[in-house]
């Protein structure tokens, strides 16, 4: 048995589509639906049960002889501003499962974030835990987390994965905190061009700020291999390693919908100035060691997410 907390969020229900299509049904979802329309990610997947979050916790010790939890249930808003919802969910919930899987020997794989790394004066170095300075509450209950792992010693029991910019289909329901290839290609529909930031600092011209991109295709194949290689453990970088600027992602998504490109360069709101990151790169040196694995070039990735996503109706992963 595996538990997908998270299991009908963005990354969650790829993860689940991943495992059924590895033959994988003996799955149980955990999430909260309440009035999103993320149930519809669930739509067409295969698997043993569904829990809501709250009856999840109350029957934990029933799942004693699962094989693995794999916790993407938390909130990944970055501009969350209630910190005490931010430390239930995405500090208190992550320790308590973490140190329930070590003392009933359940793999445990969880998502911690590249918003840790706020603006990244250590760097990005997945080595570097302690000492990060991350610009939001989100960032910082992901901070706490890792944290608390390194200073138990149970990293050496489980896998957390600093998830950078990931896109790709099933987000639709993130408001948002849906990636820029997903508002592009609706603003690109509504108004026939994309409206990006300009920037503030000299070494970065407007839309020329930089984010490790990743596709969810990309991201739930490296999960699935350390979910089979049950002695790969620790805290991960998962980006590609290779920066690229919006301005070349929004290009992407114009070639994928085969239109010419037109770009405005918009006003940054004041209170994301202070905490807006100019550059983030995944420094891939720790998974790479694990193994040699392969990312989409960035054209490949958004243009199967548009073609095969975005413009066919109702099409999910």
């Amino acid at each position: 048995m595996i538990i997908v907390t998270g299991g009908a969020g963005f990354i969650g229900s790829a993860m689940l589509a991943k495992l059924n299509a590895k033959g994988r049904e003996d799955i149980i979802v955990v999430d909260s639906l309440k009035s999103s329309d993320k149930w519809k990610n669930l739509q067409g997947k295969r698997f043993d049960d569904y829990l809501d979050k709250s009856e999840f916790i109350s029957k934990l010790d029933c799942f004693k002889s699962a094989d693995a939890i794999i916790h993407m249930g938390a909130c990944s808003s970055t501009t969350e501003t209630d910190a005490d919802y931010l430390m239930a969910n995405n500090f208190k919930y992550s320790k308590t499962l973490a140190e329930w899987s070590k003392a009933n020997s359940v793999r445990f794989i969880y998502a911690s974030s590249a918003a840790t790394y706020g603006s990244g004066e250590k760097g990005y170095c997945d080595n570097e835990i302690y000492g990060l300075k991350p610009l939001n509450m989100y960032g910082y209950s992901k901070q706490l987390m890792d944290e608390y792992l390194v200073k138990s010693g149970l990293y050496k029991h489980c896998v957390g994965f600093k998830f950078f910019n990931v896109f790709g289909p099933n987000e639709y329901h993130k408001g948002e905190m849906k990636s820029v290839v997903y508002k592009a290609y609706h603003q690109i529909l509504k108004e026939g061009k994309v409206s990006l930031f300009k920037s503030y600092q000299d070494e970065y011209g407007d839309g020329e700020q930089m984010r490790d991109f990743i596709y969810v295709k990309d991201v739930v194949d490296v999960m699935y291999k350390f979910l089979e290689q049950k002695d790969w453990f620790g805290i991960f970088n998962l980006g590609t390693g290779k920066a690229k600027s919006w301005n070349e992602l929004v290009s992407a998504v114009f070639r994928a919908m085969n239109l010419p490109e037109t770009i405005d360069y918009i006003e940054m709101p004041d209170y994301l100035k202070a905490k807006y990151q100019y550059f983030t790169e995944a420094d891939m040196s720790n998974l790479t060691a694990v193994d040699n694995f392969q990312f989409s070039e960035l054209q490949s990735g958004v243009t199967d997410y548009v073609q095969n996503y975005l413009m066919q109706p109702n099409s999910y992963l």
